[in-house]
């Protein structure tokens, strides 16, 4: 009896040294200490009788405290500051990266929090959201017009949102082709919009540029295009769609110059004869609708498809030049 006592002590003492899960650590930020472990009872029964689930639990609440306590102490950045070192950083500083990195912390937990429930524990969200700042961080220029909150948000989404595809255990295909599922998903809703009925495997396929036969498997797949509408997490507000990223999505930055170029477009449109900024607006979808054939637009100007493409062309070399100068302004 002493000895099989004995060896339930020892293994009584073996399980509390063992770590809770937290954040993956990175030299640029602090990682979470671990929770301190539990000092061995004196009885090995005691512990025996513990669950181990509420145990866990408390060690990863700790680790998440002693963790937002430690973010928590370092002052955020003024403008200012921020530029300044995004100006280091550019030229390889290191602990300007380190600083910037560590500035940024509570956005991720922030963001880390809108993510619980559908699937990884908020401590790997944390982790995961920390890899995206990180590459935010490397990436950041602060003279394309944004502040790093919004452009790290961006990536910390995706990182996150890359790991919930990767690790929740409902979905059992791998992330690349539930990603291509959801694509061909987008792709068939907008299809069914032009053409008014679904579209047919065919159709998908040269849009998506992939044979027909590879749109077939996929539809056969696991898990179809409509599951992803499958409600997820505690309280069933979101859906797998919701948190699967579109690798086709543009950055920050591209989304940012996107816009530039569409207010500077309409600012030039306004230089155009009405006629001609309609046409151009409607052909081309610049009031955010699709693009139009020659044919559907000389249908809604009651004139011939050869005319608009002669007004088309009239206003694209109208702007061609407006555009020119402007260049030559600059330089």
């Amino acid at each position: 009896m002493k000895q099989k006592a004995a060896s339930k002590t020892v293994r009584a003492k073996k399980r509390s040294k063992k770590p809770a899960a937290q954040p993956a650590g990175h030299a640029a930020f602090p990682a979470p200490p671990p929770p301190k472990p539990a000092p061995a009872p004196e009885s090995p029964e005691i512990l025996d009788e513990e669950p181990e689930q509420e145990q866990s639990r408390y060690d990863a609440d700790s680790a998440i405290k002693l963790y937002l306590k430690e973010i928590g102490e370092v002052k955020l950045l003024t403008p200012k500051e921020e530029i300044e070192l995004a100006e280091r950083i550019k030229k390889g500083d290191k602990k300007a990266r380190e600083e910037m990195i560590k500035a940024n912390l509570r956005l991720v937990v922030k963001i880390a929090h809108d993510f619980e429930n559908f699937g990884l524990p908020l401590l790997d969200l944390i982790s995961e959201g920390n890899i995206g700042l990180i590459k935010a961080v490397e990436r950041f220029d602060p003279s394309k017009g944004s502040k790093l909150s919004t452009y790290a948000a961006w990536w910390i989404k995706q990182s996150i949102k890359r790991a919930l595809a990767n690790q929740a255990k409902t979905i059992r295909l791998p992330v690349h082709l539930v990603d291509k599922i959801a694509q061909m998903r987008r792709v068939a809703m907008r299809l069914q919009e032009i053409l008014g009925r679904e579209p047919t495997d065919e159709e998908l396929a040269q849009e998506m540029g992939i044979s027909p036969a590879r749109i077939a498997q996929m539809r056969m797949a696991g898990i179809r295009p409509a599951s992803l509408d499958a409600p997820i997490g505690d309280d069933e507000t979101n859906t797998f769609s919701d948190v699967i990223p579109d690798e086709n999505a543009p950055t920050p930055y591209e989304d940012l110059e996107e816009e530039t170029i569409k207010s500077m477009l309409r600012e030039l449109l306004r230089s155009l004869e009405p006629r001609e900024a309609a046409i151009l607006t409607y052909r081309f979808g610049l009031d955010g609708g699709p693009e139009r054939t020659l044919e559907e637009v000389g249908l809604k100007f009651n004139v011939t498809r050869e005319r608009i493409r002669q007004i088309q062309n009239i206003a694209l070399r109208k702007l061609r030049k407006m555009i020119e100068k402007l260049e030559q302004k600059k330089e």
